[in-house]
């Protein structure tokens, strides 16, 4: 593992003098500028009690955090970077490989008339992601940033491509992959000078991504080089738009897809038309055996090359978030969302004073309209799926209408309805309960209420309630949060499933925060009950145990 002191005299002694090798003019524009030194801390840690009403699991060392500091140094051109991060251990839900302290993550780089070089560790991704996407979601404990060599060159006139090589963070080591791939756009309203003042713009783009991995499996013959390749666009007229990308991955036997020899594919459509006062958005995908990763035997978000988002609303209250969301089925599914968003006038007996605000979303999700092959002897194909058609079975469906009001200075109004349904044969969540079978369906219902006591102070309250016949049956949840501004904050929260069809689970789950904030510094304590849950973003998930005992957070940056 690099020093730290043997990093930072490095990077000092590279951003200050640097090297012939990067030109003449590139070093004096950079001797002009200072060098600029930024960065941000943040430490999440929690002190385990024993809880065996909620069946949280036992902590033998009691305190658990996660931990870590990013600097990143410019000077004109030049930029530096690393993070240090630390897990003495690593938080509970939260894979336990995550062990120790190090520097995983360190690049430097240059930009020199268009062209952008990085070596190290960097992030990136090509069009919406379906093949490539890396990327790091700290919450969800996923960092899959590629450590190798990155370049970018705007060649002028719209065009652009990057290309890629190296490996994938595995913890705080790398992955047994190679990822070598490039990506070309070119914007046509630039390229094509008698498109420059039309209306109506175009973006074209395309990339190749290839995945090298050893074949170390006694019993099937696995291609050791996958290839993979998307082709997309955007259009845009006036307030409308129009995105799309096909995606095609070479056969990938891995632990995801049962190790079949079957080729992937999806495509992803999203249309979009808005004005003032009202917008309007509809998408698809299609995904077909799609799971991409740098390690065939992993799972879970581990080593993942690609992001295929979920295509259903991210809800942030908390029952609607954390007890039934839904994560993209990487081996297959058919998606639709729509989402309408408009504004009621303002000064109008419907719309009140200052006007209302109405959201209405819905999603579908079904599996893929597939016939089973019994071939697991012979070709190991698994299966064969029709194109873009949905299958019987479905998934999840979701549809919600949020309403927002201000009835005065003071006052201001947001309630949400959600109508839902989860099949747990695919989802396999398992709760308090133990796991369930079939679809669960549910009703939430959500009131938030903000009231302005005056310019330093308001109180914002959450009623929420869930109502459903299976799994854990009814729930409801209380939150009070008070702000002082600009520093102080103080919340409470309280879920309770009074519908348990089991007595025993009909618990309470109190939970108290309190936080400071002066600048960029920020520090909030916890203490109480949480209860089992998935934890979700963009149809990422990670389960969260149950747990009790009091957190401490603390934020800086400078």
């Amino acid at each position: 593992m690099l020093k730290l002191r043997y990093f930072i005299v490095f990077v000092s002694t590279l951003l200050t003098y640097s090297s012939n090798l990067f030109g003449q003019n590139v070093l004096q524009e950079a001797a002009k500028d200072p060098l600029e030194v930024h960065g941000n801390f943040n430490l999440t840690g929690q002190y385990y009690l024993t809880d065996s009403a909620i069946a949280a699991p036992p902590v033998t060392e009691k305190f658990l955090y996660n931990g870590y500091a990013n600097v990143i140094a410019t000077k004109g051109a030049f930029t530096a970077g690393l993070r240090y991060e630390s897990y003495e251990n690593v938080l509970l839900g939260f894979d336990p490989r995550f062990q120790g302290s190090g520097i995983p993550y360190r690049y430097f780089g240059f930009d020199n008339k268009g062209l952008s070089i990085t070596v190290g560790n960097f992030y990136e991704q090509f069009g919406t992601g379906m093949l490539l996407r890396a990327y790091e979601e700290r919450d969800l404990g996923l960092d899959n940033a590629i450590d190798g060599i990155r370049i970018k060159y705007d060649l002028g006139n719209g065009i652009r491509v990057k290309g890629i090589a190296g490996r994938q963070r595995f913890f705080f080591d790398k992955g047994p992959g190679i990822l070598r791939g490039i990506d070309g756009e070119i914007y046509l309203n630039e390229f094509l000078s008698s498109w420059k003042e039309n209306k109506f713009k175009l973006t074209l783009g395309a990339n190749f991504l290839s995945k090298y991995q050893e074949d170390n499996n006694p019993d099937l013959v696995l291609p050791e080089n996958v290839g993979s390749y998307s082709g997309r666009f955007t259009a845009r007229y006036k307030n409308f738009s129009l995105t799309s990308e096909y995606s095609y991955k070479g056969n990938d036997p891995s632990f995801d897809n049962g190790y079949i020899y079957k080729e992937g594919q999806g495509l992803f459509v999203s249309a979009s038309y808005s004005k003032k006062g009202f917008g309007i958005n509809l998408s698809a995908k299609h995904i077909d055996n799609m799971s991409f990763r740098t390690d065939r035997d992993e799972s879970l978000t581990n080593l993942l090359t690609n992001f295929l988002p979920a295509l259903t609303k991210q809800h942030t209250y908390n029952l609607a978030a954390t007890l039934y969301p839904y994560a993209t089925q990487p081996t297959g599914e058919v998606a639709f969302q729509g989402d309408v968003t408009f504004r009621l006038k303002k000064k109008t007996w419907y719309g009140g004073k200052y006007g209302t605000r109405i959201m209405i979303n819905g999603s579908a999700a079904f599996g893929l309209d597939s016939t089973r092959l019994n071939d697991l002897d012979s070709a190991r194909k698994g299966y064969t799926a029709n194109f873009f058609s949905p299958g019987e079975e479905e998934y999840f469906q979701d549809f919600n209408i949020t309403i927002e009001r201000k009835l005065n200075k003071k006052l201001k109004l947001k309630g949400m309805y959600m109508n839902m349904m989860v099949n747990n044969d695919i989802t396999q969540y398992s709760g308090l309960n133990g796991p369930f079978k079939g679809k669960l369906y549910a009703d939430i219902a959500v009131l938030d209420v903000l009231v302005k006591l005056n310019p330093k102070n308001s109180i914002r309250t959450e009623l929420q309630g869930l109502w459903s016949k299976q799994d854990m049956g009814d729930w409801a949840t209380l939150i009070i949060e008070y702000t002082y501004s600009p520093h102080w904050f103080v919340a409470v929260m309280d879920q309770y499933n009074y519908g348990n069809p089991v007595e025993n689970n009909q618990l309470h789950y109190p939970y108290a925060t309190f936080g400071y904030i002066k600048g960029a510094n920020r520090v909030s304590i916890g203490y109480g009950r949480q209860k089992a849950g998935l934890f979700c973003v963009g149809g990422v998930c990670r389960v969260v145990p149950s747990s009790n005992g009091m957190s401490i957070t603390v934020t800086s940056s400078f």
